[in-house]
């Protein structure tokens, strides 16, 4: 025979003080669990929508960043000059060549120095980038000496408001506007002119990198490869997404061993916490063992219904965590990686609760186990006896 559910569920409401304890102590465990995979989730989200699928980023052979690549100006035009790469209407191709290097600039909230990415770009960087829009002010002007600011180091950097000047590299820079780039990296970057930020830090006829629009991205790894055996320049080609989520690729793994960590630190706590409480049930409920037993359920019934209550606990606890969880979605947060500080939002993604679900359930399993063993050995005459 198999125990009815309403007499599992019943038991819970009965004991429901016990209950909602082992439920409290899951749901913090899953929360916090959840909590910092919605860290690595943002950060990683943030640099995926970074790239895009229809574009590749060349780089000097062996650079794991822009940072540390520099190309001349002939093996960008050698670039551009390829049958691969699309061409816009004008009919010229979709190549922007950028120069990135790192400043450091004064936070608004204390004061203290962060570094921020510097980006040298061309209007064909805003082609190769649809997703980049000025939503404050205006571009900047070819030649002079002006940025626009992403909205997010905007919003915490000190001095780069619109009309406010901000000096780098030696050199007074007008901020003209503020840009929004759809939650990407970008918009913890500041932009200006190719030739004006070349200028000002000393990088003149040299090149970061190139971000290309391919007219098939599947041509991508001949490309690759053919930048790579040529001797006289010394180039490699990655698309842009897989070159942003190298990126990230450092600290998320870090976040995601935080996680794992806590996961199993806090998850030892809680595992005793509902072995205990089902050992308490367990000690609760000798005779109404013994009594179903002599009613005729099978040992392995008993096991798997006082089972079922453990998970059954559990996955509530599970649910409170998620939910608690949702309460960090969209904050916003900053983190230091290769390319300077990037401001991204928590992100608490389906796979996320996932996780904590199943994470919930096997608290349920391990820790109801062993006290459901010993409901299900108790002799019949030895349970009913018991007080």
């Amino acid at each position: 025979m198999v125990l009815p559910l309403s007499y599992n569920l019943k038991s819970l409401a009965v004991r429901w003080k016990s209950a909602v304890l082992a439920i409290f102590g899951i749901g913090l465990v899953v929360a916090v669990f959840v909590g910092v995979s919605a860290m690595a989730s943002g950060f990683r989200l943030a640099l995926r929508a970074t790239g895009s699928s229809e574009n590749a980023i060349v780089l000097q052979e062996g650079s794991q960043s822009e940072l540390s690549s520099s190309l001349t100006k002939e093996a960008g035009d050698r670039v551009a000059d390829d049958p691969r790469i699309a061409r816009g209407a004008d009919g010229k191709p979709v190549v922007s060549p950028e120069l990135v290097t790192i400043v450091a600039l004064p936070r608004r909230s204390d004061g203290e120095l962060s570094n921020v990415t510097v980006r040298g770009v061309t209007p064909a960087a805003f082609n190769v980038r649809s997703g980049v829009q000025i939503v404050r002010g205006n571009n900047v002007r070819p030649g002079l000496f002006e940025v626009i600011v992403g909205k997010r180091v905007n919003e915490r950097i000190r001095g780069i408001d619109v009309g406010k000047h901000v000096r780098m590299m030696k050199q007074e820079f007008d901020v003209v506007g503020v840009m929004d780039a759809g939650g990407s990296s970008f918009e913890s970057e500041i932009w200006g002119d190719f030739d004006a930020m070349g200028s000002a830090f000393n990088r003149a006829g040299s090149e970061s990198s190139l971000t290309v629009r391919m007219v098939d991205p599947a041509t991508l790894p001949v490309f690759d490869q053919e930048l790579r055996s040529n001797p006289q320049f010394q180039m490699q080609a990655k698309p842009e997404r897989q070159y942003y989520e190298d990126q990230a690729g450092p600290l998320t793994s870090f976040l995601r061993g935080l996680a794992s960590f806590v996961l199993v630190v806090m998850g030892i706590g809680a595992v005793f916490g509902a072995m205990n409480t089902m050992n308490a049930i367990v000690a609760a409920r000798s005779r109404e063992v013994g009594t179903l037993r002599a009613l005729g359920f099978s040992r392995p019934t008993i096991l798997l219904g006082f089972v079922f209550e453990g998970v059954l606990l559990a996955l509530m606890g599970g649910i409170m965590g998620c939910v608690l969880s949702l309460a960090v979605d969209g904050v916003q947060a900053t983190t230091t990686a290769n390319m300077g500080e990037i401001a991204f939002a928590f992100r608490v993604t389906p796979i996320d609760l996932g996780y904590g679900l199943l994470f919930a359930a096997t608290m349920g399993v391990v820790g109801s186990l062993l006290p459901a063993l010993r409901a299900a050995r108790l002799p019949i005459t030895a349970a009913l006896r018991e007080a």
